[in-house]
């Protein structure tokens, strides 16, 4: 296991990480068994979020015992300094730990400062000081924001949206971290499940020597081939580069990260999936999505009201609600063929 250092935190941490949603899908005893074969391989990362349902509880379960030879990071989105504070006490309970080793502001949608009148960072730095929280970062999905967040000198850490399917100016923000010795914590490696060839995604990231992927792990397989990927790294050659390079050119521009900011919806639609659905019956197993239960699901498009939910919180500024209204076609016509043929 290779291990790096976080930016002006200086905590040395595992050039894989683990990212934590996933965990929430599975039950205790298979999230206990996926945490502790990563702490056994060299994992010392650990990546979740007070939104994140019972993921703080899993990972306090699973690696209480090895607590001080790990490092966490977790994250809140409130909104008020009681809220925020409150929220990593919570944090602390689950996790069943005195500490995070770094605290995250989550995406929030402005600046929070010293002595701003939101009073969030003061809140952060008065948690720091009482022993809470170690390092203060922020994660966001507006890359504008993001840069200015850097610069500011607030921040030890940006998580951050980084794969091969990064625009230039996504990339600027990485050599904007390394310069302000800020660690970069990248989100989406495999851009919320559109990119499919994990080795591609793996190597392209490993050319950053300050970048620090949190890989979204549900079963024991992902796990064993990220691990593989860090116990020999793949060289980015010429048969890699191809691969990337078919992948930006077919997925390059406005696609759903599936970062799910649009949710809640007031209709119950899954925004993320339904604007996502033309890429992934192209580059996954289409049998999943050929279901009258899934059908039925996918038609809750239909009950759009176009309240402008979706596109207002879209930190991508996708068109929505139109995305997935084109989408919905799409799935039809590949629905009607599927069933025709079965």
């Amino acid at each position: 296991m290779q291990y790096t250092r976080l930016g002006k935190t200086n905590l040395m941490v595992s050039r894989t990480a683990f990212g934590a949603i996933p965990i929430q899908r599975i039950s205790s005893e298979d999230a206990s068994a996926l945490l502790q074969h990563a702490f056994a391989q060299g994992i010392n990362f650990y990546d979740t979020a007070r939104g994140y349902t019972d993921s703080e509880i899993k990972i306090g379960q699973a690696l209480g015992s090895v607590r001080d030879k790990i490092m966490i990071a977790t994250k809140n989105s409130f909104k008020t300094p009681q809220g925020l504070t409150d929220a990593i006490d919570q944090s602390l309970s689950e996790l069943g730990t005195d500490y995070v080793d770094l605290f995250q502001f989550h995406n929030p949608d402005f600046m929070p400062v010293p002595g701003g009148a939101d009073g969030l960072y003061d809140a952060a730095l008065k948690a720091k000081a009482d022993g809470k929280i170690k390092h203060i970062g922020i994660t966001n999905h507006r890359l504008a924001l993001a840069k200015e967040m850097v610069k500011s000198g607030h921040f030890e850490t940006m998580q951050f949206p980084m794969s091969h399917l990064a625009t230039d100016e996504e990339l600027e923000l990485v050599a904007l971290c390394e310069a302000h010795d800020v660690g970069f914590i990248a989100m989406k490696a495999l851009a919320g499940g559109i990119i499919t060839n994990a080795q591609a995604a793996f190597a392209f990231l490993r050319q950053y020597e300050n970048i620090v992927p949190i890989w979204g792990i549900q079963f024991m397989h992902q796990l064993d081939e990220i691990l593989g990927y860090e116990m020999n790294p793949p060289k980015l050659d010429d048969a890699l580069k191809a691969i990337i390079q078919a992948d930006r050119d077919e997925l390059m521009g406005g696609f759903c990260r599936a970062c799910g900011y649009c949710l809640p919806c007031p209709a119950e639609i899954d925004i993320p999936q339904a604007a996502r659905m033309r890429l992934l019956l192209g580059r996954t197993s289409l049998k999943s999505f050929m279901t009258e239960d899934y059908h039925k699901r996918m038609h809750r498009v239909d009950g759009c009201t176009h309240c402008g939910h979706c596109a207002a919180h879209c930190p991508y500024q996708l068109k929505l609600p139109e995305l997935i209204f084109e989408n919905l076609a799409f799935y039809d016509r590949f629905y009607d063929e599927y069933m025709n043929a079965h």
